[in-house]
């Protein structure tokens, strides 16, 4: 993709094809406006425009298929480079479906998307905690004490009597060394720095074996220095010093609650992005909810998504070695954090841009030459 003279050549870029969902609430003007920021990113470097595939899921799979995730969007999404999931509103679905996988938890299995990568980074014009925060927490995203996810069939979690509760936690040494190769591979591109967060001091066997394998992993990256806390004293180290941390790795449940903590941390979780992925697909999901209280009235921040739509690109040009894509992101990325630090924001950052203007504003950035 690099010419000699380092210039990108687009001849060789290729049409990407992105499965579009736009989910719940919010989903349906943010996952929108993410759209249209790609589109506009991919106009200004020159590279081919995206083929977008909407594909049915939530409340509107429901109407049309009576399922909130169809075999049918399943099945087309194996077919695609990758997809931008919009927030579900799963606890509102009809009785039927409420104590199912959610759509999102459908497909991170069907895909084994196991790797949950948040960044969590403070931006000009937003007010934040931690306003030097600049960190990745990369999460195990198909283990742990995640009754959704910890099984091949049935639920990690059971009652022997009405009046006793039990869940079992997995943890297996293939899932904790891909996931720290993720994390590893992930800081020698930072400031060559992982902790690995853990609880070994009480669940000794389960957290043990993810601290005592992602330490194994970590001697094969030389260069890369590595910590280890646990997930208290983490959730501690974030409040005070949170711009001590570069690369944050750790197990299901913890960097469920580390990452929303972290989010808030720098600013707000409007802000904080998510890609969840595999070695062959990836998906982009902001780390918020469907936001039901405000859906339709132009007030959605639409930020996270947007932020999450760069990192799939970024994933999509290192899988595919389309550069355009690598630029495409940058692009993105410099269109939201010019538009926050110019003191446009949504009503949620203390702003009074609605959903479609900060959609344009951040446009018109990624277009200027």
């Amino acid at each position: 993709m690099v010419s000699n003279d380092g210039r990108v050549n687009p001849a060789n870029a290729t049409t990407p094809r992105i499965g579009l969902l736009v989910g719940d609430g919010i989903g349906h003007e943010i996952v929108p406006a993410a759209q249209a920021t790609v589109d506009a990113a991919m106009s200004a470097v020159g590279a081919p425009a995206v083929e977008w595939v909407d594909l049915p899921v939530g409340f509107d799979a429901i109407a049309e298929h009576g399922n909130p995730i169809p075999d049918s969007t399943l099945d087309a999404l194996d077919g695609l480079d990758g997809w931008i999931l919009g927030p579900h509103d799963s606890a509102a679905y009809p009785p039927l479906f409420r104590g199912q996988l959610t759509p999102g938890g459908t497909i991170r299995k069907r895909f084994d998307l196991f790797a949950n990568i948040r960044p969590a980074q403070a931006f000009s014009g937003v007010r934040a905690t931690a306003p030097d925060m600049d960190l990745v927490i990369v999460r195990e995203n198909t283990e742990g004490f995640y009754a959704d996810r910890n099984m091949f069939t049935g639920s990690g979690e059971f009652m022997p009597t009405p009046d006793v509760a039990m869940a079992v936690a997995v943890v297996t040494r293939r899932a904790c060394e891909r996931i720290a190769h993720t994390a590893f591979a992930l800081a020698t591109g930072r400031r060559r720095r992982v902790t690995v967060v853990h609880k070994a001091n009480v669940l000794a066997l389960t957290t043990g074996l993810f601290r005592d394998v992602c330490l194994e992993v970590g001697r094969q990256y030389p260069g890369v220095e590595i910590r280890t806390e646990h997930v208290d004293a983490m959730a501690a180290h974030l409040v005070r010093r949170g711009a001590d941390f570069d690369v944050v790795v750790t197990e299901n449940m913890f960097g469920d609650i580390l990452s929303d903590l972290a989010g808030e941390l720098a600013g707000s979780l409007g802000t904080a992005p998510s890609l969840n992925a595999s070695e062959t697909k990836a998906m982009a999901q902001a780390a918020h909810g469907a936001a039901p209280d405000i859906a339709g009235r132009n007030r959605a921040n639409p930020t996270a998504v947007m932020l999450s739509s760069a990192m799939l690109l970024d994933w999509m040009s290192a899988r595919r070695a389309d550069d355009l894509l690598g630029l495409a992101a940058d692009r993105i990325r410099l269109g939201v954090t010019g538009t926050l630090a110019a003191g446009v924001a949504t009503a949620d950052l203390g702003g009074l841009a609605s959903t479609a203007e900060f959609t344009e504003t951040v446009g018109a950035r990624i277009l200027r030459r």
